[in-house]
């Protein structure tokens, strides 16, 4: 429905309700009405997750149609991104958001900072998801009202023509609000604990969730060591309790990201349940380290496996943990990718150590013999040293070539001496295409940075505190920060009409009519920009 037939629906609804309505505008109403398109989390659920699955379909005829995102930790810095995108590039297509689990701990927890170990409250990662849309919904409301004011004014003018141009762009509007893929950790408890919180995790938004094979009780952040696997089934159990998430709440299109972290994991908790030989919990017990024991050996308190015939003892540790056998890392991720896609999820996680595109290539390829539309969303982790990671990369490749690599000291190529050398200029433009690349030859249908947004406001709060707090005083705010925002065209240098300011006295005007009292006269110090 158009603009003019919002209007039309609602001016017979009004009639309908007669003398009590009669001081509602059906256009003031309309406008709200359009202002907020998605009334409920399911609305935006059931919107991203059919966005998200066409990009999915694209991707798969076409690897260059990857996908991206940002994590954000807050509803500001997402609102703040989503703009930028719309103002640099036209359109959202493609653009994620991402929520990261670690960044929830580090700085979203009412405990405080913490590390990415599952300790701070299930709670606080629906309630971000509802603040990240709350935020891109009200960026919506003020790029519509913005329109609405244009519209008004060429009406004023007389023009019809341009405030008819302006109704269509109201009409074609894009949305800034856009599938997000939600860290929900190894699911805070059983499967039962992780369906109660994907099902508020749905209601606030989320279309997408991402669920890792670690034990909740024992989670680490994919890049730190310590990490503990669940046997398949425990975690097919809870890639189950999502999808009856979803589908209770019918979203029926909804995303489940299965996440393996067995490259780095070298521990489980329990052996894996086993009826037959060759079954999935024999596949996944065949991985742990083992020693074939003589029946006439047998000591206190050991634990067994028969296989083949022979009697195993599995190595367990004193923290009642069992170890798999060193090397099986990349066996053991294809194993679990091709089960969690066999079983229910939608994309894969594979946790690296490093950002290189033959080593998850040659897994992702692997799976996909069995799965052949097998696709990752990856990590591009601020856990990884890119530069110096791509420049070891190049060495080994132009080593591997027969290249002259004596200038070169491969343990200390992160040092600024080689920034302008042709090795760091190669190792960067490898990172430039990563993503491109990677999607082509890996598999990878979204791209995603955990914690960027982390580390621009440490960097950019350090650049600001040296500055005023030194010699450039106030000039360090001015020239570094305001100026920079007006010449670039950073929409909050009107900081109260981004705080909903304008939306406000909209709002004052509809209720108020002539006694509105609003905030937005020539008084109000914004006015200053007006030529920025």
């Amino acid at each position: 429905m158009g603009y003019q037939g919002k209007i039309a629906d609602l001016k017979d609804t009004i009639a309908e309700q007669g003398s009590p309505w009669n001081a509602i505008d059906a256009e003031s109403a309309a406008r709200m009405r359009i202002q907020n398109r998605f009334p409920t989390g399911l609305d935006i659920a059931r919107y991203t997750a059919k966005i998200m699955r066409e990009d999915m379909e694209a991707y798969d005829a076409d690897p260059a149609n990857y996908t991206q995102s940002l994590g954000c930790w807050h509803g500001f810095i997402a609102q703040q991104k989503m703009i930028s995108i719309k103002k640099h590039f036209g359109t959202t297509k493609r653009r994620y958001l991402y929520l990261s689990g670690w960044m929830v701990a580090a700085l979203r927890s009412e405990f405080g900072p913490l590390p990415d170990q599952s300790m701070h409250e299930k709670t606080s990662v629906p309630a971000l998801i509802e603040e990240l849309y709350t935020f891109l919904k009200q960026a919506d409301s003020r790029e519509l009202g913005g329109l609405f004011r244009e519209m008004d004014k060429a009406r004023d003018n007389g023009d019809e023509v341009e405030a008819k141009r302006i109704e269509m762009l109201i009409e074609n509007h894009e949305t800034h609000v856009v599938p997000i893929i939600a860290d929900i950790d190894a699911g805070f408890g059983n499967a039962e604990a992780t369906y109660l919180l994907a099902k508020k995790m749905i209601e606030a938004g989320a279309c997408a969730l991402q669920i890792e094979n670690q034990v909740s009780d024992e989670k680490q952040c994919g890049h730190q060591d310590g990490k503990v696997t669940v046997p398949h089934e425990e975690f097919l159990q809870k890639i189950r309790a999502i999808r009856y998430a979803f589908l209770e709440l019918g979203v029926e299109d909804g995303i489940i990201v299965a996440r393996t972290d067995s490259l780095g994991a070298g521990l489980t908790k329990s052996i894996a349940y086993t009826k037959e030989e060759g079954d999935l919990g024999d596949q996944y017990n065949s991985f742990l380290d083992c020693e074939e024991v003589d029946p006439t050996d047998i000591k206190n308190g050991d634990v067994f496996l028969s296989r083949e015939g022979k009697l195993l003892r599995p190595k367990r540790l004193p923290s009642n943990l069992y170890q798999f056998r060193s090397g099986s890392g990349e066996d053991r991720c294809v194993l679990d990718g091709i089960t969690s896609l066999q079983h229910g999820a939608d994309l894969l996680w594979i946790e690296t150590e490093k950002p290189h595109i033959g080593q998850i290539g040659g897994m992702v390829n692997r799976i996909r013999e069995v799965i052949p539309n097998a696709k990752l969303v990856y990590n591009n982790s601020p856990s990884f040293n890119w530069t110096l990671n791509f420049r070891q990369q190049v060495f080994d490749a132009w080593q591997k070539e027969g290249k002259d690599v004596s200038g070169y000291e491969r343990e200390k190529l992160m040092s600024i001496d080689y920034d302008s050398s042709d090795l760091a200029i190669e190792a960067d433009e490898r990172i430039r295409t990563f993503q491109r690349d990677a999607a082509a030859q890996a598999g990878i249908f979204h791209h995603l940075i955990t914690l960027p947004t982390y580390h621009t406001a440490a960097l950019s709060t350090d650049n600001l505190a040296k500055r005023y707090f030194g010699d450039e005083g106030m000039l360090g705010y001015v020239r570094n920060v305001q100026r920079e925002e007006i010449r670039q065209g950073i929409a909050c240098v009107k900081h109260q009409n981004m705080a909903g300011s304008d939306i406000g006295d909209d709002h004052k005007e509809y209720f108020a009519g002539e006694a509105a009292l609003k905030a937005g006269g020539e008084d109000n110090t914004m006015n200053q920009f007006e030529a920025a």
